[in-house]
C-alpha cells in the first residue's frame, strides 16, 4: 500500500480528513482553488499541488470531498481531470454528496480508463471528521472497497458497504433526507413542549426512552441545556449546516423525481430548511431550525403561515 495519497477539496470536511492521514504517516498531495486553504494544508504537512495531475502523480488513491456534482464532473471528467491524466489503476475515492446519476457517470469514465472508483460520502458532521470517527457509505466492487478499506478506517469510525458504485451517495441522500425531517420533528416536540408548560428535561427524558425517540433527538438534540457536546448548547455552531442540510433535502427531491417517487415530508422539510436558510441562518448549525420552529419561544418571531 502507497503511503502517497492525492487529496482534492479541503474544505470543513476535506481538511480534517487529509489531516488524520497525514497524522498516521502518509504523504498528502493536497488541492483546492482556495489559496488560503492550500497554505493551511501547508502548514498541517501537505504537499500542496496546483494541478490535478500533479495531485494524483505518483498517488496510489486519490480523494476528492466537493461541494457538487458539477465540481465532481468536472474533477473527474475536465480537460486535466483525473480520468485523463491518473495512472492506470489508480484508485479514486470520491467522499462528495452529490447526485447518483453524476456519481454513477464519473464511475463508469474511471473505469473504463482503467482506473478504480469507490463512492464514499460520509456521514458524522465535522466533529467526527477531526477525530477520526466518520461513517463511510460505500459503493464500489468488493476488491475496490477492500483495496481502499485501510485509508478509509484512518479516517473513519465505521466503514458501511451499500452495493455497486454510485450505492453510497443513494444511500446518504436516503438516510440525510430523514435525518432533516426528524430533525424537524424533535423541533417540533420540545418546542410543544416548552409552550405547554412541561418540564424539558423530564419530557425530553421520557420521549427518548418512549415511541417518540429519534436519532436527532437523542444524539443531537436541537434545544440547549439538554444534552451535552451538541451544538445547539455551543451557540449552534456547525456541526453539520443548514445550508447543508438544504443542499441535501435537494438532492433527495431530484432523486425523488428522477424515479417518480412521492416524498411529500421531505419537499416540506426542504422548504422549512430553505426558509431557514433565506432568513440568514445558512451557516447555522443545522439542528438550529429549532429556533425557526419555536419561533418567539426564542429570540425572534417567525410568521407561522411561511412554514406551511
Amino acid at each position: 500500500m502507497s503511503k502517497t495519497v492525492g487529496f482534492i477539496g479541503l474544505g470543513n470536511m476535506g481538511m480534517p480528513m487529509a489531516e488524520q492521514l497525514m497524522k498516521a504517516g502518509y504523504t498528502v498531495q493536497a488541492l483546492d482553488l482556495s489559496e488560503a486553504l492550500q497554505a493551511k494544508a501547508a502548514e498541517l504537512g501537505a504537499q500542496v499541488k496546483h494541478t490535478i495531475a500533479e495531485t494524483a502523480k505518483g498517488a496510489d488513491m486519490v480523494i476528492t470531498m466537493l461541494p457538487a456534482g458539477p465540481h465532481v464532473r468536472k474533477v473527474y471528467m475536465g480537460e486535466g481531470g483525473l480520468v485523463e491524466t491518473a495512472a492506470p489503476g489508480t484508485l479514486l475515492i470520491d467522499s462528495s454528496t452529490i447526485d447518483v446519476d453524476t456519481s454513477r457517470e464519473v464511475g463508469t469514465a474511471s473505469v473504463a480508463k482503467g482506473l478504480e472508483m469507490i463512492d464514499a460520502p460520509v456521514t458524522g458532521g465535522v466533529m467526527a471528521a477531526r477525530i477520526g470517527k466518520l461513517n463511510f457509505l460505500i459503493g464500489g466492487t468488493e476488491a475496490s472497497v477492500a483495496r481502499a478499506t485501510p485509508y478509509l478506517e484512518i479516517m473513519g469510525g465505521k466503514l458501511l458497504y451499500a452495493g455497486e458504485q454510485g450505492s453510497g451517495i443513494g444511500v446518504k441522500i436516503c438516510n440525510n433526507m430523514s435525518l432533516g425531517i426528524s430533525m424537524i420533528a424533535a423541533a417540533e416536540t420540545l418546542m410543544l413542549a416548552k409552550r405547554l408548560g412541561l418540564d424539558l428535561e423530564r419530557t425530553y427524558e421520557i420521549v427518548t426512552n418512549a415511541s417518540g425517540q429519534n436519532w436527532a433527538l437523542s444524539n443531537y438534540c436541537p434545544v440547549p441545556g439538554l444534552l451535552d457536546g451538541v451544538p445547539s448548547t455551543n451557540g449552534y455552531k456547525p456541526g453539520f449546516s443548514g445550508a447543508m442540510m438544504r443542499k441535501d433535502l435537494r438532492l433527495s427531491q431530484d432523486a425523488a423525481l428522477s424515479v417518480n417517487a412521492v416524498t411529500p415530508l421531505a419537499a416540506h422539510a426542504m422548504a422549512i430548511f430553505s426558509h431557514f436558510c433565506d432568513s440568514g441562518h445558512a451557516e447555522m448549525d443545522y439542528s438550529g431550525i429549532s429556533k425557526l420552529i419555536g419561533g418567539d419561544a426564542w429570540d425572534y418571531e417567525v410568521d407561522p403561515s411561511v412554514l406551511g
